[in-house]
């Protein structure tokens, strides 16, 4: 019932050309790299799209070329980007990104998904929307993703879960700010492992909110379009944040996007390079540093594979499968570890090399970005909550 009445009230405040009288619903999905933000907002998107609203996506990262864009992109969905810093240090960007998507789609709801090493966004984010721009936006719960196979390890304390303890300060603090904590990924644990990530949840945030789900499978995601669509005093959680210990957390972190565009004199298996791409990458990150996520999308002709791994422990997924063989392809690499950059763009690049050799396919390196992110300084910084 709470989901047909707000798809009730957009509708009717979107009549009759109403759009730019009326806020369009605001909803930033948070969460820890790897904790399948990309893949629960492309659900989402479906589900509004389902209800009859117009949705517009707003995606976000430390460097341009994003695996997700052009992933959420190849899904027809209207999707733009704020490269170069997080919501929070990009936010006057990130306004004139939403104002673009207003003009060109309408849309009733903006979803919106921050970089994944970033923390203090109700204070950054949320906060300074209700308060500038409460006329054009009515913010809805802040929902933070929690990642399984990073997350147990740092909530037991267990050597930080592969990451330095100031890198597992900003995990800690994701969740601490949420309105909702989202155990993501069910479907890929046992009861047994289940049963203590829910345990160790609310034993460190008694009062948030718990919802579970598989974002990829849809299992659970009705209680999470419910959640969403609350009214109420959301978004309020302002963090005490020590910026010296966010700001070395984020640094430990290499940050490496990559844009190759690969051709053969014969096909070749669009599923099983990529496969091999990863593998390979993901093999040299392991000996040296802890994978935070790796994706890797290829597209050719309409035609769009996506291959992802979210930490050393886990193994590589084929999340979409173009099952065709192909003799071009743009290939998009976003790698995020606890490695030194340069030896990241020294791994994809050698691996990349190693690949397409074995397959017989020239490499074209158009353009590969790798850093370690600066230092946040938000735009605006609310100490305490709007009203």
């Amino acid at each position: 019932m709470r989901n047909q009445a707000l798809v009730t009230r957009l509708i009717r405040r979107n009549l009759k050309g109403e759009d730019q009288m009326q806020p369009v619903r605001f909803i930033m999905l948070g969460g820890f790299l790897g904790a399948g933000k990309t893949t629960a907002l492309s659900r989402l998107a479906r589900h509004y799209q389902s209800q009859g609203l117009r949705v517009g996506i707003v995606t976000n990262d430390q460097a341009e070329g994003l695996v997700d864009t052009n992933s959420l992109r190849s899904q027809n969905l209207p999707v733009a980007e704020v490269p170069g810093a997080c919501f929070c240090c990009k936010f006057d960007d990130l306004i004139s990104v939403i104002g673009k998507l207003q003009d060109d789609e309408q849309p009733n709801v903006i979803l919106a998904e921050p970089v994944g090493s970033c923390t203090d966004l109700v204070a950054t984010v949320i906060q300074p929307l209700r308060g500038l721009y409460g006329d054009r936006f009515h913010v809805g719960p802040y929902a933070v993703l929690f990642k399984p196979s990073h997350g147990r390890k740092i909530l037991r304390d267990e050597n930080e879960g592969g990451f330095s303890p100031k890198a597992a300060y900003i995990f800690r603090k994701q969740l601490e700010e949420a309105d909702a904590i989202v155990l993501n990924r069910i479907d890929q644990l046992h009861d047994d492992e289940k049963a203590e990530i829910e345990e160790l949840i609310r034993s460190h945030f008694p009062n948030t909110p718990l919802v579970q789900l598989s974002a990829r499978t849809g299992q659970g995601f009705d209680a999470l379009t419910e959640l969403l669509d609350q009214e109420g005093a959301f978004g309020r959680r302002i963090l005490q944040i020590d910026y010296d210990t966010y700001a070395e957390g984020e640094a430990e972190l290499g940050w490496l996007n990559s844009n190759m565009r690969l051709t053969g004199r014969h096909n070749w298996p669009l599923d099983q390079v990529l496969l091999e791409l990863l593998n390979g990458v993901r093999t040299g990150i392991k000996n040296s540093g802890e994978i935070a996520h790796l994706k890797v999308i290829g597209m050719a002709d309409g035609v769009y594979a996506v291959v992802n791994a979210v930490s050393n422990d886990s193994g590589t997924e084929l999340s979409l499968a173009s099952n065709v063989e192909v003799s071009e392809a743009d290939v998009i690499v976003n790698a995020r570890a606890a490695i030194d950059p340069d030896r990241l763009q020294e791994t994809v690049i050698e691996v990349a090399e190693h690949v397409c050799h074995k397959y017989n396919i020239g490499i074209e390196f158009r353009q590969t970005q790798s850093l370690r992110p600066g230092r946040p300084v938000p735009t605006h910084r609310y100490q305490v909550p709007v009203g």
